[in-house]
């Protein structure tokens, strides 16, 4: 796979060669993360991500082994709006350009969703992200 760059501005996404790259054309999903803000690119044939990231009051997320996916270390990332049945998503370290670490303390993350709208980056969703180390994957716990 060809290697996916971000231009930064901040929080925000000013370019990204994601949207033309061998990930999105797979469908899969690619976290940058930059000042204090994980920041999920979605490629165009999962624009209904969006739709259900919208309906989240915040996200959490989870860090620790995925001994299912044989991982001793990936990501869940829950998107809590108060269902019984949150929507969710699992990521090995490979997703992301960097793993985020533990904020510092009384902090938290935002957490951002990117598509392309009109040949460019465009944020369309933003939620508060709750930060945690967990035993193992899936936790799928609300916050406490």
């Amino acid at each position: 796979m060809s290697v996916i760059v971000v231009s930064n501005h901040g929080p925000l996404i000013l370019s990204s060669n994601f949207w033309e790259s061998e990930y999105a054309a797979a469908g899969k999903l690619y976290v940058s993360v930059n000042a204090g803000t994980i920041r999920i690119l979605v490629p165009q044939s999962n624009r209904e991500l969006i739709a259900e990231c919208r309906k989240a009051k915040y996200a959490i997320l989870s860090r620790g082994p995925w001994p299912a996916a044989g991982l001793p270390e990936a990501v869940e990332i829950l998107l809590e709006d108060g269902s019984d049945s949150p929507y969710s998503l699992h990521l090995s370290p490979t997703s992301f350009d960097q793993l985020p670490a533990e904020p510092p303390e009384g902090r938290e993350w935002l957490l951002t969703i990117w598509t392309l709208k009109s040949g460019r980056a465009h944020k369309s969703v933003e939620r508060i992200c709750h930060w945690r180390r967990v035993a193992s994957l899936p936790w799928l716990k609300p916050w406490e």
